[in-house]
Formats: C-alpha cells, sequence, structure tokens
C-alpha cells in the first residue's frame, strides 16, 4: 500500500498537477476572502471570523477534489495498466487504499497554508485574539472528514470509466449531492431525516465546536461505503 501511495504523490508532483490544486485552491480563497468585496470577504465581515472560508472551501472542494481523483483508475484503464496493476501481489484493497491516501494527502497539503488565515483573523482581532477558536477548529477537523468523503467519493468513480471527463463529472454530481442536495430534498420533504444524510449538515454541526460522534460517524460511512464498492469494482474488473 505505502509504495502505490508514494508514487501516487510522486506523480502529482512530478508533474504540474499537484502544484496547480494547491495554487488553485489557495488563489480561489485568497480572492474570495481578501480581496474581492461581498459576502465573503473577511475584511468586510465587521468581526475576526472564519466563518466565509468555511462557508465558501466546500464548494471549491468539490470541484478540486475530483480534479485530483479522475485519473487515479481512470488513467490505468486508459493505458492498460490497469490489469498488470491488479495481478501484482497485493490485496485490492491496498491498493485502492493507496491511491486513497495519495489523494488525499495532496488535498491536506494544499489546506495547510490556509491556517495562515487562523493567525491573521487572530491579529486582526479586537482585542488581540478575538477568536472563537473551538468553532474553528471544529470547523478544519469538519473540513478534513469532508474531504476525506469526497476524495473517496472520486476515487469510486474513477473506476466507472475509463474517460477522465466522465469520471470528474460523475464525482463532481455525486459530491454536489451528497453535500447540498439531500438539504434540498429536505426542504420540499419537510424531512428532517432527509437533511441528516447530507454532509453540509454534518459539517455544519462540527463547525459549531462540538465533535459529536454521529457526525464523525457519518463521514467515516460515507468514506467506508465508497471505498468498499471502490473495490468491488476492481474485483469485477479481475473476472
Amino acid at each position: 500500500m505505502f509504495a502505490i501511495l508514494k508514487k501516487e504523490i510522486n506523480s502529482f508532483f512530478a508533474s504540474p498537477i499537484g502544484y496547480l490544486v494547491i495554487a488553485i485552491f489557495l488563489i480561489l480563497n485568497g480572492l474570495f476572502l481578501w480581496i474581492f468585496k461581498g459576502e465573503f470577504n473577511v475584511l468586510d465581515y465587521g468581526f475576526a471570523d472564519l466563518s466565509s472560508f468555511f462557508l465558501l472551501a466546500p464548494w471549491i472542494l468539490i470541484f478540486l477534489i475530483p480534479a485530483v481523483t479522475m485519473r487515479s483508475f481512470s488513467d490505468e484503464k486508459k493505458q492498460g495498466t490497469l490489469e498488470l496493476l491488479l495481478t501484482k501481489p497485493i490485496s485490492h484493497l491496498k491498493i485502492v487504499l493507496g491511491k486513497y491516501f495519495g489523494a488525499l494527502i495532496l488535498i491536506i497539503i494544499a489546506i495547510l497554508p490556509t491556517l495562515l488565515y487562523v493567525y491573521t483573523v487572530y491579529q486582526l482581532g479586537n482585542p488581540i485574539g478575538n477568536l472563537d477558536m473551538g468553532s474553528t477548529l471544529g470547523s478544519y477537523f469538519g473540513l478534513l472528514f469532508l474531504m476525506a468523503s469526497y476524495t473517496a467519493i472520486g476515487i469510486f468513480t474513477s473506476t466507472l470509466s475509463d474517460n477522465q471527463i466522465v469520471a470528474f463529472i460523475l464525482s463532481v454530481f455525486l459530491c454536489f449531492l451528497f453535500y447540498i442536495g439531500f438539504e434540498g430534498i429536505s426542504e420540499f420533504t419537510s424531512s428532517t431525516f432527509m437533511e441528516q444524510l447530507g454532509m453540509s449538515y454534518h459539517f455544519k454541526s462540527m463547525g459549531r465546536g462540538v465533535l459529536d460522534t454521529r457526525d464523525i460517524i457519518y463521514f467515516l460511512s460515507v468514506s467506508f461505503f465508497f471505498l468498499t464498492i471502490t473495490k468491488l469494482n476492481l474485483n469485477r474488473e479481475t473476472k
């Protein structure tokens, strides 16, 4: 598994993909949070708070993570190397986890520089330090679990086609559905259960600063489900 993980990370940074992902994520967030006037601008918000960042980041990641994961298995299929990979003396689960954690680590690296936002807003507070650290840390944990679920979805969709664009579109659709789609359905059905099926509900819950085990179990369950069916798809490829 670690050999595949290392190979994935090296492949990201041996090409412009890894650097582009990190740069695009930071530039988009930076422009909306500090440059462009509007509801996301931290300086126009009126008080020291990072809620606009945690409102914006999930939407950027809906497109960014599928762009990272779309090549995971699609590229292997297109080049005809998937069959060789599956015949190696390594379990399908380790192959899936190697590619999964390789993509997830890249996204985590892209998130790390945003910790500077915390320091900046902390210093901008009046008085200095007037920042709800509990809510901020909870939101970062929520973002980490959200990224893990998005990545699992992206890895799964990359097994469905040898066309990276198809894998990207399917991944964006499923990420969108799980993040906000169920919340939209709940507004029509007036069902709180439907709302609780969505990632947005649990992400916002963690953003309150309280790490509820129900929220953690939800995100772990989504990731486990998509990684499991990814493994099942690989098993089918060998038959």
